[in-house]
């Protein structure tokens, strides 16, 4: 069976969005033109399906499509008001859509409308953009790609482009695409078959190019003391760096992190011309948007004591956010978006690694990508030539350009708990499991902390992918494990923001028959993991400076005096105490520390299902299946708890409404008046 025309196209997006040589993540754009029968008339009907706004094409679908009449479209150029007023052409795209019209129109639609081809790509390769950044880019394009490939000086991404390309075309006709001045490549074709085949001839042959023509240490020499660290050393320096960094990228909007260590970029940070040419910025309008104008580098040894390189790096983020000021305002005019923030987007650490940071995990690690992709072409570029990226006012219009700014807008209102890390200790199941869900649910970065992990990947793997949630395998009595669970919070998500000490198990029995070895361990686990846990994470968010919570799952057993459990009843009374002790310790950090005590969480609790069920159940004389209900009936509201009603709890102490609460524990036990607080 003939695919239809917009199969074939999103067919073909998916395959080049697929591998980062043709285009980075959401980058780009790709259309097809087609007949159909318009419903309301019966004739036929010229369309235009191309990507729409903020979609990606790796991962592209029918409604991720724009779809426009292509007669109204092209007659936009008879009303175009110029060059000055190109902007108010993307509210008339409105005006030309088929039907409901599908995803919004980007930028580029008048490009892929007024381009006379029946399919058309525009893409965002190392390769092609490389050329398209070199000083001698368009001398390049013609001694790589002869007369196949046009040059297309730059200009900013909008209608008047889309006329510029169409003019090139029909002046080239033997030409198979474009090199865009500091942008990127467009490539067409009459079947989309041929459109990609294109597309794949300039990325590649741009790449042969690049190679066989370019110098061996396009970077210059490895600057001594610049050498990577080993990857021990770096792990564990970024780990330590993580959330001082992070902390200074928060200063105007809390941020989450990433942190990569890869050859390419180690090798760009331990090169003579890092600063020179971090300092030019990168070029492509999708890379600067995500990574800034430019990233803060430091400029001291990887080796430097790390108490050295704080101090340095506390002194260059005050420089930088200086600067940044000072770029808003040179190219600032009277309509321009208030300044969204001077914090760096990109910090890169000679030896040790890149760390990159936005609203949202994702975002974060795009950002990094993006900057991945900044150095393939400056590598590129400065293997032929030298790189020349767009003027510092070209990426001021884009990076605070209206249309940019109402895409900002139209953002959905972020969850709860957004751009926030939790990490859950004993989150592999029960009580601890129902936390994680519901804080992911809500918005946070969760880091499931289990001794079991397969319970803790499955659950962290329910929550989402990485961008979202990870596993490890911690044991809560162990400092260095706990450490271990702390620095994996901070390489995967820049630091820790909250924090719940749920990691606990029970034995029932009468005082003499508790052994040392019944109380050591019901201490260890809860007592001391606690502690432990809480003195890691109380560092990472004092070094943060961006506040936090520490909620601890204590008991109702806390504070009522219940038969034979005196080793699990003494370890929860001092779960307790930490509570009320830290919180009068951290509050001058932001730090909020506060406890949930709950009482007969049978169902879907790990430790009742481990034999602390069984052993209650014996104490009040009862079936262990009947123990939820039997609890249930000794309760004010005879209802009984669930695990996520303690979930619930955490996520009423850490949301916000009660931000000026500290020191509290909040009964989740259907009501026991025994266990009222007072």
């Amino acid at each position: 069976m003939t695919k239809s025309t917009p199969e074939e196209l999103i067919a073909r997006s998916n395959r080049l969005g697929a591998d980062p040589r043709n285009t980075n993540y959401a980058g780009g754009n790709t259309s097809a033109k087609g007949t159909v029968t318009d419903p309301v008339t019966s004739q036929p009907t010229e369309l235009l399906w191309v990507k729409g706004s903020g979609g990606d094409l790796g991962t592209l679908t029918e409604p991720g499509l724009a779809v426009l009449r292509l007669d109204r479209l092209r007659a936009l150029v008879d009303v175009y008001p110029g060059v000055e007023r190109e902007d108010e052409m993307v509210a008339a795209f409105d005006y030309c859509l088929h039907g409901r019209g599908g995803a919004a129109p980007s930028i580029d639609t008048a490009m892929h409308g007024l381009v006379d081809a029946s399919h058309i790509d525009h893409l965002h390769p190392d390769s092609g953009i490389a050329l398209a950044t070199a000083a001698d880019g368009e001398a390049l394009t013609k001694e790589c790609f002869g007369d196949r490939v046009a040059w297309v000086d730059w200009r900013r991404p909008g209608f008047q482009l889309g006329l510029d390309i169409a003019e090139v075309k029909q002046a080239n006709p033997q030409a198979i695409g474009v090199i865009l001045g500091g942008h990127g490549i467009t490539a067409w074709g009459d079947t989309s078959e041929e459109c990609e085949k294109n597309s794949l001839e300039i990325i590649r042959t741009a790449e042969q190019f690049l190679a066989a023509h370019g110098k061996a240490e396009p970077f210059g020499a490895v600057v001594p003391g610049f050498e990577p660290l080993s990857s021990a050393e770096r792990r564990a320096r970024a780990a330590a760096l993580a959330p001082v960094i992070r902390g200074l990228a928060s200063t105007d909007a809390p941020q989450l992190g990433h942190f990569t260590d890869s050859d390419v970029v180690l090798e760009f940070l331990s090169r003579e011309k890092l600063q020179p040419l971090a300092a030019l910025g990168t070029s492509c309008p999708d890379h600067f948007l995500r990574t800034k104008v430019r990233p803060l580098v430091l400029d001291v040894p990887a080796t430097a004591p790390l108490e050295d390189v704080v101090l340095r790096l506390t002194e260059l983020h005050i420089a930088y956010r200086e600067e940044y000021a000072a770029y808003y305002d040179r190219h600032a005019v009277s309509d321009s978006p208030p300044m969204r923030g001077a914090d760096p987007a990109i910090v890169l650490v000679p030896g040790v690694g890149m760390f990159s940071f936005g609203k949202d995990k994702q975002t974060a690690r795009v950002a990094g990508e993006f900057y991945v992709n900044a150095i393939n072409v400056m590598r590129g570029a400065e293997a032929v030539s030298t790189y020349a990226p767009i003027d510092e006012s070209e990426k001021f219009r884009i990076e605070y350009w209206a249309l940019e700014e109402a895409k900002l807008q139209r953002m959905p209102k972020p969850k709860p708990l957004a751009g926030r890390v939790a990490l859950v200790t004993g989150a592999g199941s029960g009580i601890g499991k129902a936390i994680a869900e519901r804080l992911g649910a809500e918005g946070a970065c969760v880091v499931v902390a289990d001794l079991d992990e397969a319970g803790a990947t499955a659950v962290a793997s329910g929550i989402g992918n990485a961008d979202r949630a990870i596993a490890v395998v911690a044991n809560v009595t162990d400092a260095s494990a706990v450490q271990a669970a702390v620095d994996a919070a901070a390489l995967a998500f820049g630091g820790v923001d909250l924090v719940v000490n749920n990691a606990g198990l029970s034995i029932s029995k009468p005082l003499l028959e508790t052994t040392e070895k019944d109380w050591d361990l019901q201490h260890d686990v809860m007592a001391k993991g606690s502690f432990l846990v809480s003195r890691a994470v109380a560092k990472v968010m004092a070094e943060q400076g961006m506040g936090g919570d520490i909620v601890y799952i204590s008991s109702k057993n806390s504070v009522f005096a219940g038969p034979n459990n005196v080793a699990y009843g003494a370890a929860k009374a001092d779960q307790a105490h930490q509570v009320r002790l830290l919180a009068a310790e951290l509050g001058e950090h932001g730090i909020r520390v506060n406890g949930v005590n709950p009482d007969g969480v049978v169902r879907g609790s790990g430790i009742f299902a481990k034999g602390w069920g069984a052993q209650r159940a014996a104490v009040y004389g009862v079936d262990e299946k009947d123990l939820g209900a039997f609890y249930a009936q000794r309760t004010i509201l005879k209802r009984e708890v669930l695990p996520e009603h303690v979930a619930n709890a955490v996520f009423a102490l850490t949301a916000g409404d009660l931000s000026h609460t500290t020191g509290l524990h909040i009964p989740v036990d259907a009501g026991v008046a025994a266990g009222f607080l007072r």
